[in-house]
């Protein structure tokens, strides 16, 4: 089955990144470097992640590599990753949170949002964007109510509730 997998890329700090995202989901964490793979000649440059793969419980799927130099790096700013789950992970979606923010920022507090959720916005100590959403877990809440279903071509409609 395909898979869409968010990958990171980093200005020489992949290994610390992708080490610090195994400490918050647990999972199995594999490493090359440009070095191993012969792409360097450089010795300043033969340590540089090439391809990490992090696959942690629940099905999470985190990749990253350093930006080999002389290409352009531009910083995650304008993109998230989302975090989501039922209020019945409200434990485990707030914990990622925490660990999450440590030597970050909030930018908007876990909170319950007007559509009934749970939610917030950080960006971490690496500058990476998360948004976390837990299902139903504000008071009185009834339920995600983010959005209207849609059709995915040539099939039934998916998503949150009508």
């Amino acid at each position: 089955m395909a898979q869409l997998n968010a990958y990171l890329q980093f200005r020489d700090n992949a290994r610390e990144a992708i080490t610090f995202y195994q400490s918050v989901f647990g999972g199995d964490l594999t490493l090359s470097t440009f070095g191993e793979f012969g792409i360097t000649d450089d010795p300043a440059h033969s340590n540089m992640v090439m391809h990490a793969q992090l696959m942690a419980p629940g099905g999470l799927a985190l990749m990253a590599a350093d930006t080999p130099p002389g290409m352009d790096y531009n910083g995650g700013s304008s993109i998230s990753l989302s975090l989501s789950g039922p209020a019945g992970d409200d434990a485990l979606l707030r914990g990622y949170w925490e660990k999450l923010l440590e030597g970050g920022e909030v930018r908007e507090p876990l909170a319950q949002a007007p559509w009934g959720d749970s939610f917030g916005m950080l960006r971490d100590r690496f500058g990476i964007n998360w948004m976390v959403n837990i299902a139903g877990a504000g008071e009185g809440a009834a339920g995600s109510g983010m959005g209207e279903s849609v059709a995915e071509p040539g099939g039934e409609a998916s998503g949150a509730a009508d």
